[in-house]
């Protein structure tokens, strides 16, 4: 790395890929027809992703869903309009949801002439749509993917296609490495066994809902992770942002994003209430902002966080985060109020 990197590097799992601390999460770029809360001020977007890239946040988490592909569109042309070589950054993408630059497609829904025999192979984890899926991220980003996840399990195709047709984007060059986002411990553990028993490329880190609201992740996924030497990358860190304002305080986010809904945060508990109370108290006497201080609890946690970045602010904010050290006694007072919950975070 050249000498303005700031933020440090480590080891995604036991592969030999190396990534930023934390990941700037893209799914906030894009276009507001997919929902309203995206930033689509291209100008705002490339400032902000600049400044970080300056400061050594180079790691990308997008999606071919997230703008219905239009996400992906910008971190290519980031790359491209300020000659990045390749080599000076590490993109993931992800491979699931249908996608179709030419329909309605939407955060939680679909424009209402947009027909089920419209995606009916345009989505899912089929050998098709696995293929088709990454040479579409590949044409929209204008390059390979340095890690591919899926998105969540597609449980009408068998584990055995899934870990071949994800071998086989591999080693047709178009991936370098493989990952899985949001589903049971024991499934995942069903795709990494089958992937080893066949001597195909296996996962190298697997990305599940983890935050100081919701540690459910703890009993299963993340074990099993950190004995098979597999990066772990949490998504929403700051639970879509309530973990860095008091709980009185609000945005207009929930009434957009259906994800808020799915994962009970239009409904917290009195144990939610009072961690937010508690990581509010640690703040003002640190001296520093919420998401600080709980960004930088999930990185006690041997992990690298998907932050979003809405302003060069929030760069700043992710770098403090990075360098920020909660004591043991901080730790275990964040955590002592956490009442155990449902599962949620991915289809049942």
């Amino acid at each position: 790395m050249s000498e303005q990197q700031v933020i440090e590097w480590n080891n995604l799992g036991k592969s030999g890929l190396k990534i930023s601390k934390i990941i700037i999460g893209f799914m906030s770029y894009g276009k507001k027809t997919w929902a309203d809360w995206v930033e689509d001020d291209e100008d705002k977007i490339f400032a902000i992703l600049k400044k970080a890239y300056d400061l050594g946040l180079r790691t990308y988490d997008t999606a071919d869903v997230y703008s219905n592909g239009y996400s992906e569109v910008l971190l290519g042309k980031f790359l491209t309009k300020f000659n990045i070589k390749r080599d000076k950054v590490v993109i993931l993408t992800k491979v699931f949801n249908p996608v179709d630059e030419d329909l309605d497609l939407r955060h939680g829904g679909r424009g209402s002439e947009v027909k089920d025999i419209d995606l009916i192979n345009s989505k899912g984890l089929s050998r098709k749509h696995i293929f088709d899926g990454v040479e579409n991220s590949v044409r929209r980003l204008g390059t390979y993917i340095d890690v591919l996840q899926i998105h969540r399990l597609d449980k009408e195709t068998s584990t055995y296609e899934i870990v071949k047709a994800l071998n086989d984007v591999v080693e047709k060059g178009w991936v370098r490495y493989l990952g899985a986002s949001s589903m049971r411990g024991t499934e995942f553990a069903e795709l990494y066994f089958t992937a080893e028993k066949h001597n195909f490329h296996n996962f190298i880190v697997v990305q599940d809902y983890y935050n100081l609201l919701y540690r459910e992740e703890e009993r299963e996924t993340i074990p099993f992770a950190k004995k098979h030497g597999i990066g772990i990358i949490p998504w929403s860190p700051n639970a879509r942002g309530v973990l860095t304002r008091p709980f009185v305080e609000t945005s207009n986010r929930h009434l957009s994003d259906p994800q808020f809904k799915n994962l009970k945060l239009n409904n917290l508990t009195d144990a939610d209430k009072e961690i937010i109370n508690r990581v509010e108290e640690i703040a003002k006497k640190r001296n520093v902002s919420l998401a600080i201080v709980s960004t930088a609890w999930v990185l006690s946690k041997g992990v690298n966080p998907i932050v979003g970045l809405n302003s060069e602010a929030r760069v700043e904010e992710a770098l403090k985060a990075a360098e920020f050290t909660l004591t043991e006694e901080e730790i275990k007072y964040l955590e002592e109020p956490y009442v155990p919950k449902n599962v949620i975070g991915f289809p049942q």
